[in-house]
């Protein structure tokens, strides 16, 4: 491997996006499924730099939320641009999806990154047409420059990310008004329809060469783009998602590019689990995104 590969895991254990409790524990969860030896294991020089603090969500009134998520989403924005500075593959370890928002706004402060947002979700509400107001199902929007001025404007101001170099894989549950939002915003979604009638391979090669231009890929895994069937411990489970052999093929294939790649893992939450499957899976599929390979 080339001396630039070296990965630095670092843990943002919050809940705060939502109001199902438990994907703060997701970090602990997928050490303990071996990702740190997972990675050495393909030769990877790995530093895991521990977890952000964040704030116990019980410990805080409703209307401190918000300032809490920033917070963290400040430091995840530090702690990502400080990596990618120093010629780390970071690798975060969610907490609930707001994370992204710290975690590709820091990268972005560094260089323009083209993300691959593999969720059940859009997660491109605003304050104003979200139904639920989980600042988690926000975290893309906010990104490109849409939603709370205080979270659009962690790390520097502005919208992070051209819409453009944006692509959704697995989406099948949109909000009425997020659905429109989305066909307008020039972000590129390919829904589990178009995975069902065209396969994984064929979606996945298109994303890649939709996003050839950009020097950097960040893959931004929710793991309830499973099927839960395959992860039953996540924040927000949805039917009818990828399965194991396809989400492999998936992350096989971006591995396949010579580009350099960070990831996000969020939304496992062990309370829900079963024996840690959701976890280990995550790790299985993190080890293909950074090169093992069946042979």
């Amino acid at each position: 491997m080339m001396p630039r590969d070296k990965i630095k895991i670092i843990g943002i254990p919050t809940d705060l996006g939502q109001k199902q409790r438990g994907v703060d524990v997701g970090p602990s969860a997928i050490r303990y499924a071996g990702l740190r030896e997972r990675l050495e294991a393909l030769g990877y020089a790995v530093q895991d730099a521990g977890n952000i603090p964040v704030p116990v969500r019980g410990s805080l009134l409703s209307e401190d939320l918000l300032p809490a998520i920033r917070e963290a989403c400040l430091k995840a924005c530090a702690a990502a641009r400080d990596a990618v500075s120093e010629g780390w593959l970071p690798v975060f370890l969610g907490g609930d999806h707001s994370i992204a928002i710290g975690t590709i706004g820091g990268m972005a402060d560094v260089s323009p990154v083209g993300v691959i947002w593999v969720d059940a979700h859009g997660d491109f509400n605003t304050p104003e047409i979200s139904p639920s107001g989980n600042i988690h199902g926000m975290a893309l929007a906010v990104l490109t420059g849409r939603g709370y001025p205080e979270l659009v404007n962690v790390g520097k101001k502005g919208r992070k990310l051209d819409p453009e170099n944006v692509v959704i894989i697995g989406v099948r549950n949109l909000d009425p008004d997020e659905k429109t939002l989305l066909k307008e915003s020039g972000v590129t979604v390919y829904t589990m329809r178009d995975i069902d009638e065209r396969g994984i391979s064929v979606v996945t090669h298109e994303a890649l060469d939709h996003l050839r231009h950009m020097e950097r890929i960040h893959v931004s895994l929710d793991m309830d783009c499973l099927d839960p069937m395959v992860a039953p411990g996540v924040g927000t489970p949805v039917p009818g998602g990828l399965t194991y052999r396809e989400a492999h093929l998936l992350m096989e294939i971006i591995a396949d590019i010579h580009a350099p790649v960070s990831m996000d893992i969020v939304e496992i939450n062990p309370i829900i689990d079963l024996k840690n499957r959701s976890a280990e899976t995550a790790v299985d599929l993190t080890v293909s995104l950074f090169g093992k390979t069946i042979l």
